[in-house]
């Protein structure tokens, strides 16, 4: 039997499964491009958050920024790092930033917390197998439970 335009019917039921087969092949693919493109922002907003901790420690190191005996040397809060602290080595005064705003965990799927609350973060005296918040921030985490493409769960990036 032939259709409309010189098609059987069978010829255009197999049309209609290739492309059924070629659409369901596409949908992981771009489930797994979304993916990758999460983790690539996970990446950049970890190196901009270590990188600004990093140089606040180097500025309190400097005499830079005061502090009290027995400090880690690192911010109280994320936020320190955007709001600024103030450069006591300067005749001015004039506060030293960190950062110009605070990167989000990319894979947090909760847009009503603040930026900082998206983060795990790790004081300097909680070990690296067991991150725990205290009087400072040294360092931070993605609190989500999953996996990255390449097996590392997001925790340990």
């Amino acid at each position: 039997m032939k259709s409309m335009r010189g098609f059987t019917l069978v010829e255009l039921m197999i049309t209609v499964a290739i492309l059924g087969v070629l659409v369901s092949m596409a949908m992981p693919v771009k489930e797994t491009v979304v993916k990758r493109e999460k983790e690539r922002q996970l990446h950049i907003a970890l190196h901009e958050i270590r990188t600004a901790l990093d140089a606040y420690k180097k500025a309190v190191d400097e005499g830079k920024v005061k502090t009290d005996v027995g400090d880690s040397g690192y911010p109280k809060s994320l936020d320190d790092l955007v709001r600024g602290v103030e450069n006591i080595s300067a005749p001015d005064h004039r506060k030293i930033y960190f950062l110009r705003r605070m990167p989000r965990d990319p894979m947090n799927p909760d847009t009503s917390l603040p930026a900082a609350n998206t983060w795990g973060k790790r004081s300097y005296v909680s070990s690296p197998e067991e991150p725990r918040e205290g009087a400072d921030v040294y360092d931070v985490y993605s609190l989500a439970k999953e996996r990255g493409i390449n097996g590392i769960a997001y925790q340990e990036w």
